[in-house]
C-alpha cells in the first residue's frame, strides 16, 4: 500500500472524528461543550503537528530527490527579497503614540518588521503578476 493511500485514509479518520466531536459538542450541555471543545484543540494541535512533520519531510525528500541547485537558487531569491524589504524599512514613519497610550505593545523594531513584511509581501506580488503578465505575453506571441 502506498504513501498516498495511507494519509488518505488517516486523513479521512481524522476527519470523521472531527465531526463526531463536533456532533457531541453541539448536542451535549454547556459544560460538556466547554470541556470538549478544549479537548478539541489539544487534538487540533496534535494533527497540526504531524501534518508540519509530514511537510518538512516531504520538502526534505523532494530537495535531495530534485535540482538542489534551483532550489537553493529560489531560497537565496526569497531571502534577498526578505532582506531588501527590511532595509527599505524604517520603522520610525508611524506615530506610536496612540498605540502605546492605548496599552498596545509596540515599539520601533515592531514597526520595523511589520513594515517590511508588508514591503516584502508587495514585492513578491508585483514579481508574481509581472510574471503572469510576461508568461502570458510570450504565450500570446509565440502563437
Amino acid at each position: 500500500m502506498g504513501l498516498h493511500k495511507i494519509l488518505k485514509i488517516a486523513a479521512f479518520a481524522l476527519a470523521i472524528i472531527g465531526a463526531i466531536f463536533a456532533l457531541m459538542i453541539m448536542t451535549g450541555d454547556e459544560d460538556t461543550a466547554q470541556s470538549m471543545s478544549g479537548n478539541m484543540l489539544y487534538i487540533a494541535y496534535i494533527v497540526l503537528g504531524i501534518v508540519l512533520l509530514l511537510v518538512v519531510l516531504f520538502v526534505i525528500k523532494g530537495l535531495f530527490s530534485g535540482n538542489l541547485k534551483k532550489t537553493l537558487m529560489t531560497v537565496g531569491a526569497f531571502v534577498l527579497v526578505i532582506l531588501i524589504s527590511y532595509g527599505m524599512s524604517s520603522g520610525s514613519d508611524l506615530d506610536l503614540k496612540p498605540f502605546i497610550d492605548k496599552g498596545v505593545d509596540i515599539d520601533e523594531g515592531t514597526s520595523k518588521t511589520v513594515g517590511a513584511g508588508l514591503y516584502a509581501f508587495y514585492i513578491l506580488a508585483i514579481l508574481a503578476i509581472g510574471s503572469m503578465l510576461y508568461g502570458g505575453a510570450k504565450k500570446l506571441f509565440n502563437r
